[in-house]
């Protein structure tokens, strides 16, 4: 349990000597961690919803009678830059709020915005105002980043946090799987009149988005936050409860925690000890963070998006059956996570993020070797992306992973939220554009090009991660990065597991501060 070990100063709050992480980190796998990836985790198939809704509807959307006077290349181009630059900005601003007025608070907020910004986008009369509900939804999703991600990292397990975080982050392709159907059904006018189809896709997710919120109510807010805050009795009686659930599942005792850390308890982190953090001491995983992000956020933000034009474009499939081919690769992009989600945590996080990146990139020099000549069908280079994208996705989702646990627990969401923003600005806001403009001249060597800079930015972070990526898989997230609040001569945490008896287990690793 935590204890008081000083009376608060002007300056900072208690100085508390806890086992909390140690006790977390030793659970076992249980009922309440499912409640866990529910709540939190669901919220990424809204996302995979969006873009691949806006991808494939950019068609039918374009022409007369859909309701708005826009174009295709306006839907892939502007507006999918939009959405990502509202997630960038979002990152930045609800990320700092994340991390100051915790976890809980701020993703229900984010979840609440949105709601509303998708809602809007439903009803839409003109492309202004269609591009302005792209830039609100995208600045909600990008809280999503910042909240989720560090909530799910401070809740689960050691032993399990590195296949959960990727499956969760994979879930993207579920809804991308259900966006690619749903416009199917969308764009038929059979079904559905030309102005009414694509709003109800966008209604449909504010209602998923609802039912998520409802449920997410029932998730605590991180403990590990609550003790830096000030808040250790509520972090207790959160845990205890925990506990409780856990042992009347299992029917048993759990193991003692083994690990304990004392920390000067305080409020706030300003931004400059964020960045002096950040950019001083864990420059190198500053570099590895940044790497990581601007080769995911090129490949799919750019290619992704523009995947529906190019099947219409190259090889004349009619707009409203690219989700078929779609729904294909959205299936491998998140079977890679689940089928190799758990060789982070067992073969490790260099070894499996530099070869998921480096595989990825190989594979996709040769689909633009394959297209460059003309050998490829519709069919066939659906084949090749599903293959590409089976890599690609374990290793797009390991980035959240990295910069999740390879920072102090202050600067957690900021942290996420930096890299996330700037590596998608580089990748996810120039992508669409440039990418939209290669693929509308028809050439085929200009989506070759667009192939080829995807996959050498995908190589290029894997030769990153073989030199920078630090090994997490199975330590306490205050073993990888030492809280700024911990008395540096009494940090004493559990650190790797060792079978059932979860973290602790095992010999102690150096110090955080002398990794990369």
């Amino acid at each position: 349990m935590s204890t008081s070990a000083e009376a608060p100063s002007p300056e900072s709050g208690r100085t508390i000597t806890t086992d909390i992480p140690a006790r977390l980190d030793r659970l076992p796998w249980s009922r309440w961690h499912w409640t866990i990836v529910i709540g939190l985790g669901t919220v990424w198939i809204l996302d995979g919803l969006e873009v691949t809704v806006v991808g494939n509807i950019a068609s039918r959307l374009s022409e007369p009678g859909s309701g708005l006077s826009i174009s295709s290349g306006q839907i892939t181009g502007v507006a999918a830059a939009l959405y990502v630059a509202g997630a960038c900005v979002g990152a930045l601003f609800w990320g700092r709020l994340t991390d100051r007025f915790g976890r809980k608070n701020l993703f229900m907020i984010t979840l609440a915005v949105y709601l509303a910004a998708t809602a809007l986008t439903a009803v839409s009369w003109e492309a202004w105002w269609f591009f302005l509900f792209r830039f609100l939804t995208g600045f909600g999703i990008g809280g999503e980043y910042a909240a989720i991600n560090s909530a799910i990292d401070e809740l689960i397990p050691a032993d399990h946090r590195g296949r959960v975080d990727l499956i969760i982050n994979g879930s993207f392709w579920l809804g991308a799987v259900g966006g690619s159907l749903l416009s199917i059904v969308a764009l038929n006018t059979d079904l559905l009149a030309a102005n009414v189809g694509w709003r109800l896709t966008f209604a449909l997710g504010s209602v998923l988005a609802l039912v998520i919120l409802l449920v997410r109510r029932h998730v605590p807010e991180s403990p590990r936050w609550l003790l830096i805050h000030g808040r250790d009795a509520e972090a207790e009686e959160i845990v205890s409860g925990i506990e409780r659930q856990v042992e009347a599942e299992k029917g048993g005792r759990l193991p003692e925690p083994r690990g304990e850390l004392e920390i000067h308890q305080r409020r706030n982190v300003t931004f400059v000890e964020i960045a002096r953090t950040v950019f001083g001491r864990y420059r190198k995983r500053a570099v590895l963070g940044f790497s990581l992000f601007i080769g995911q956020a090129f490949l799919y933000n750019a290619i992704t998006f523009g995947f529906g034009a190019i099947l219409t474009k190259f090889f004349d499939v009619p707009a409203d059956r690219t989700g078929y081919y779609f729904a294909v690769i959205a299936v491998g992009n998140f079977c890679g996570p689940l089928l190799l989600g758990k060789l982070f945590d067992t073969v490790g996080r260099r070894v499996m993020i530099s070869s998921t990146y480096l595989l990825s990139g190989l594979l996709l020099f040769g689909t633009a070797w394959l297209f460059d000549r003309g050998a490829l069908s519709a069919g066939t280079l659906t084949a090749c992306w599903c293959a590409v994208l089976f890599f690609a996705s374990a290793g797009a989702s390991s980035a959240y992973l990295t910069v999740s646990e390879i920072f102090p627990m202050e600067t957690r969401a900021m942290s996420i939220a930096f890299f996330y923003a700037l590596g998608t600005a580089a990748g996810g806001i120039s992508g669409p554009l440039i990418f939209a403009d290669l693929t509308s001249t028809g050439r085929v060597g200009d989506t070759v090009l667009a192939f080829c800079v995807g996959a050498a930015l995908m190589c290029a972070a894997g030769l990153v991660a073989v030199a920078l990526a630090v090994n997490a898989e199975r330590r306490s997230l205050e073993d990888v990065a030492r809280p700024l609040t911990a008395v540096a001569d009494r940090a004493r945490t559990a650190v790797r597991g060792g079978g059932p008896g979860g973290p602790g287990h095992g010999p102690a690793a150096p110090p955080a501060a002398s990794r990369p």
